[in-house]
């Protein structure tokens, strides 16, 4: 969350005024068949001219160049985010995962820490967490390199507590990972299986603490159904249809249960279904039935609650200094426009990811039409955006404008290729305000998109419409530029827009934004 770092060493004054457009789903294709096209097929005059005579460059808007995993497509959350941040701001699941390619699980301190105090304590640590590789509130890769991790760090033993997926991989999978774990066990000669129960009682997310009770009772218990083949006893497990998500406790090590001063760390980095389990084990007075053992202590992959007191090893990261909280340090005012469908983006996100009204930052809210999809009316209030725009820029009090179109993206999701078309056509129209309005008092306008979705309505063999987002590059550019340009050969993402904005408004980039400004440099 933004709100802190440090202030400028002296408040600096703009020496030019900037507009930021935001287009949600403007991508740019590099399908050589415009077929499906919403952008290129489109009459775009004024976006095809600032392409032409202006700085102009395709910045990354998908994958870990905007902190997501490698190859996942943009959304307007993660786009605003890197926009207003100065910085690739990374998913959780992607700082773990470079964490792990970089076989650095070891270094982080309170990974280092839950086995240091394993060590110095009883020698017993457990791991507990989904044994999957959906990817969606676990990962498997990740428990086998902290296996390897506590193993370095000399940790007598390690016991596992495997909860069934079945939701985010196929019904009847955990065969596969049992099998990959058992085999990482063998092959390293160290750490012990110690219970399998289904994420539908260990991962409860629904105050049916009747179903956490089971996963409870076997973890400090080892209450349920005793195995010397753990591999079998799924198999009979199938046969009975009891699926992985719903296993009921198989009890592989009783060795492996917790006792009195053991330490655990829970290894799922998405947080919700993370909650209560934690909160049984951890936090008095238990909501489950039966006594914890004195002195164990809890240690998380992530900030599973903002009020638990546990040891968190990748906590959120810290968004001091983003756009709008160093103007404001500057004494720089500026105002954020949108309508209501994107609202949130324009100040939540672009701030962030924080609540936060910086000083002197202003906002104004433009209704979004009230339609049951946006199809019937492709439009949306771009027109009203853009004359609200251009208003804040004729007053000359706001250095800082900023505004996001919403049709490209929102019309794109309906899947209906003319209404897209339309959705785009409003939009150009609408940036020629405000490029007009610029040119008239002195602004640069920077246009650029959060990622890609119109420019592809239809499925890879353009038979069915497609709605989602894409993984294309988004455009960059500099509108009445006032004799500004880029480096030549300039290539960057989303993170680079701050930076080149600051650097255009002549006031120096904090530290904390490491994107780089692409501006050429007089």
């Amino acid at each position: 969350m933004a709100g802190g770092g440090e202030n400028p060493k002296t408040k600096q004054q703009p020496k030019e005024k900037v507009c930021l457009i935001c287009i949600d789903g403007w991508g740019v294709s590099s399908v050589e068949d415009p077929k499906g096209d919403a952008i290129r097929n489109a009459n775009t005059p004024v976006m095809d001219e600032l392409e032409k005579a202006d700085p102009y460059v395709d910045i990354a808007a998908h994958g870990r160049a905007v902190g997501l995993p490698d190859g996942l497509m943009g959304n307007s959350e993660v786009g605003h985010l890197n926009i207003g941040a100065g910085r690739v701001v990374y998913q959780d699941i992607v700082r773990i995962d470079l964490t792990m390619e970089n076989n650095e699980f070891g270094k982080v301190e309170n990974i280092k820490g839950a086995f240091e105090r394993a060590k110095a304590g009883n020698g017993r640590l457990h791991m507990l967490g989904l044994l999957s590789d959906g990817g969606v509130h676990s990962h498997i890769d990740h428990l086998l390199s902290l296996l390897k991790a506590a193993k370095e760090a000399g940790v007598p033993n390690v016991y596992i507590h495997a909860f069934g997926d079945g939701r985010d991989t196929s019904p009847k999978s955990i065969l596969k990972y049992l099998t990959k774990l058992l085999d990482t066990i063998k092959e390293l000669d160290y750490g012990h299986l110690a219970t399998v129960t289904g994420r539908y009682y260990a991962m409860d997310r629904d105050k049916r603490w009747e179903r956490v009770q089971l996963a409870f009772d076997a973890i400090l218990r080892g209450e349920g159904e005793e195995t010397d083949d753990v591999l079998k006893t799924v198999e009979a497990r199938y046969a009975e249809d009891q699926t992985d998500e719903f296993l009921k406790p198989i009890i592989v090590n009783k060795e492996g249960i917790v006792q009195k001063d053991d330490t655990l760390f829970f290894f799922n980095f998405r947080s919700d279904r993370m909650r209560e389990i934690n909160q049984a084990l951890g936090i008095a007075p238990c909501p489950c039935k039966g006594d914890i053992p004195e002195g164990i202590e809890i240690y998380t992959m992530t900030q599973y609650k903002a009020d638990f007191p546990f040891k968190v090893a990748f906590p959120a990261q810290q968004m001091d200094n983003v756009l709008a909280e160093w103007l404001a340090k500057n004494d720089v005012p500026q105002m954020h426009i949108a309508e209501t469908e994107k609202y949130a983006h324009v100040t939540f996100f672009f701030n962030g990811g924080s609540e936060t009204q910086f000083d002197k930052e202003e906002r104004r809210l433009v209704a979004s039409p009230k339609v049951a999809t946006y199809d019937l009316q492709p439009e949306m209030s771009a027109q009203p955006v853009a004359d609200a725009v251009a208003e804040a820029i004729a007053t000359n009090e706001y250095p800082f404008v900023m505004c996001n179109f919403a049709p490209p993206d929102m019309v794109g999701h309906t899947g209906v290729y003319e209404a897209a078309i339309k959705g785009v056509e409003a939009t150009d129209a609408a940036i020629g305000t405000i490029l007009e309005a610029c040119k008239k008092h002195g602004y640069i306008l920077f246009v650029t998109a959060d990622h890609g979705n119109a420019e592809k309505m239809l499925s890879d063999d353009y038979t069915t419409p497609h709605t989602a987002h894409t993984c294309s590059p988004v455009p960059f550019v500099m509108g009445n530029p006032l004799g500004h340009k880029y480096v030549d050969g300039a290539k960057g993402a989303l993170c680079d827009v701050a930076p080149t904005i600051l650097r255009v408004m002549g006031l120096d980039v904090p530290k904390e934004m490491t994107g780089h400004s692409l501006l050429q440099e007089n």
